[in-house]
């Protein structure tokens, strides 16, 4: 509250200085633009709440941590580990969104800006999610080259689909309430649509802490400098925790503190964005100082140690580059969406399959 009532404070004075300019060489000046522009300017900081002061600093953080994500997402690749992706996704809502609201000082009565606002404040938990699993998948993939995890793939693709079904639903609901809101007499009612995804918040959410729990039995099998992400995801999940709590309350409860454009700025801050903030924080930290993985180490941590195993594993790997020729760039689009990779998951791997095949036969 401090800091909000300093920058508060500043932008007073600074304003001030403006006013005392303009009564000095106000009237000295002859051009009609100067002075319209100086009395604009005037109506704008006097329009400037504390909201606004809120938006304009989460603009200010999240342009760099979006730049810090591109960073980390090109440094370890989109298609390895889908967690710098959703950050990069999160970092952009976070700059958008308090755009739109900044905006909304200008043109009040636009339901767009409003519904866009709304949206991306409340979809904000879904990449964090979803950054968390791209994580745990990078640890699991780690513990797999020499240990058989008790957490499976295809798990982590199933929470990965249920946040998504949950992030379609807050969507689809804030546009529904937006809709609403003229009818309501300007009160933002929340819809059931959301409500339920809110539960399947929930749900993913457990599933995530059992997730963390899972790999923590066989995170000693990981290799050098991978079991720091295991440390990040169990730090994260008490701010996680505090965050989805926020988020249950402001669509069950009919509480005016937690409402989505008039609850009070002090609950938003303390319970809402300072906790995504440590979330990104520590994301991020622990991405630059992990070492990124090359192909011809993934292939090497992943071959048998069985001697039969290891001659038709060389043998995969050679014939891999002429499987892969027939690709199509569709194919290698798809790879990059997430709804692509959901769908790579759940289908079945015809390289897959061989490999499993080979085991069996000289097993």
């Amino acid at each position: 509250m401090r800091t909000l009532l300093s920058l508060h404070h500043c932008i007073f004075i600074t304003h001030y200085q403006f006013f005392v300019w303009y009564l000095l060489f106000g009237f000295s000046s002859n051009s009609p633009k100067y002075n319209y522009q100086l009395r604009q300017f005037s109506t704008l900081m006097m329009k400037i709440t504390h909201r606004n002061i809120v938006s304009i600093v989460e603009v200010a953080v999240y342009v760099p941590c979006l730049l810090t994500a591109i960073f980390l997402a090109i440094r370890h690749g989109f298609g390895k580990s889908a967690g710098w992706y959703f950050l990069v996704v999160f970092s952009l809502a976070r700059t958008i969104g308090p755009s739109m609201q900044i905006a909304t000082s200008s043109y009040p009565t636009s339901t767009a800006l409003y519904t866009g606002y709304t949206i991306l404040q409340s979809v904000g938990l879904s990449p964090l999610f979803l950054a968390t699993l791209g994580l745990l998948s990078r640890l699991l993939e780690s513990i797999n080259r020499s240990h058989k995890a008790l957490l499976s793939t295809l798990a982590i693709k199933l929470i990965e689909l249920v946040l998504l079904v949950a992030l379609i639903l807050g969507i689809v609901g804030g546009i529904d309430a937006s809709d609403n809101l003229a009818k309501n007499g300007g009160v933002y009612k929340v819809p059931t649509i959301s409500k339920v995804g809110s539960a399947l918040f929930i749900a993913s959410f457990a599933a995530i802490v059992v997730s963390t729990i899972l790999l923590s039995f066989s995170v000693r099998h990981a290799e050098p400098g991978e079991k720091r992400i295991l440390m990040a995801v169990a730090m994260s999940l008490p701010f996680l925790l505090v965050r989805l709590i926020y988020s249950v309350i402001s669509t069950f409860s009919h509480s005016k503190l937690f409402s989505p454009l008039s609850g009070s700025i002090v609950v938003l801050v303390c319970v809402g964005l300072i906790e995504e903030l440590l979330v990104v924080v520590v994301y991020e930290g622990t991405g630059l100082t992990l070492k990124k993985i090359s192909e011809h180490h993934v292939a090497a941590g992943s071959e048998p140690q069985n001697r039969h195993q290891h001659v038709s594993s060389t043998a995969t790997a050679q014939d891999a580059p002429l499987a892969r020729k027939p690709d199509n760039i569709l194919l290698k689009i798809a790879k990059k969406t997430i709804i692509g990779r959901l769908v790579m998951a759940i289908a079945p791997n015809k390289e897959t399959d061989l490999e499993m095949e080979q085991r069996q036969r000289f097993g």
